[in-house]
């Protein structure tokens, strides 16, 4: 189809495709959604109560939402890699099922690691001393650790590695490509903002969307990674040929 209809085909297609994705994606969330949609219909909740929801939400994430994710960001990494029409239910699961061992311990040390910062920053923030200010440094640590995870996530789907591989390599990514691991933590947090505002696209697009911005500055980041290694892998080859070229001397 070419033409104004063409391109409403292709829109509505694309439409098709991220609702779908997002929704598979809420399904195998379910006990997660469901106690954030608790804490979030509760608003006279108390701070211990809201604690207490935190803790259980840091528990079940590992087990629905981060597997969940993991495989939403295997259908995205198909999309962005060209293969746009693979079957989105079948694809779906077998990430779901390939990358859910890994992704599930990978979410319980993000948890765990995700548990501590958060006790150390309301720790030092409650502090009225010189101490308070440490607090600045742990929020700095929280933003490392959130481009961290979702690094993870893309490298999960992109590598055959060892889980504390994957982790060590989504840190460095991290903290070696700050201006992508910015530009996926301000998309990110622009995509909740407007879901926030308008509530319809948590159930058919805001995961979809992250999923596909976030693994989009992946891959665009490690290509260029790979044409660096390229370039001067090329560059090393041609001096040792040069080399090769000239006469080799012997000692007096």
């Amino acid at each position: 189809m070419r033409g104004l209809m063409g391109g409403f085909y292709r829109i509505s297609e694309w439409i098709m495709r991220f609702s779908a994705i997002n929704l598979l994606w809420v399904f195998c969330s379910i006990p997660f959604f469901f106690l954030l949609l608790s804490l979030m219909i509760t608003p006279d909740a108390t701070n211990d109560q809201i604690l207490s929801m935190f803790w259980m939400l840091a528990v079940v994430a590992p087990f629905t939402l981060i597997p969940a994710t993991a495989a939403m960001f295997g259908v995205a990494r198909k999309w962005i890699m060209g293969d746009e029409d693979v079957p989105l239910f079948k694809t779906y699961f077998r990430n779901y099922k390939e990358n859910y061992k890994q992704s599930m311990l990978g979410g319980l040390i993000f948890a765990f690691l995700g548990a501590i910062l958060v006790v150390n920053l309301d720790f030092y923030s409650d502090r009225s001393d010189g101490l308070r200010y440490l607090s600045l440094l742990f929020i700095s640590f929280t933003v490392v650790f959130g481009a961290a995870l979702i690094n993870f996530l893309s490298m999960t789907v992109h590598f055959n590695m060892k889980l504390l591989q994957l982790i060590r390599n989504a840190f460095i990514m991290t903290l070696g490509q700050p201006f992508t691991s910015i530009a996926i933590l301000v998309t990110n947090g622009l995509i909740l903002y407007i879901s926030s505002k308008y509530t319809f696209l948590i159930p058919f697009f805001m995961g979809s969307l992250m999923a596909y911005a976030s693994f989009w500055y992946f891959y665009r980041s490690f290509q260029r990674i790979q044409d660096k290694a390229e370039k001067q892998r090329e560059k090393e080859e041609a001096a040792l040929l040069n080399n090769a070229d000239e006469p080799v001397q012997t000692k007096d």
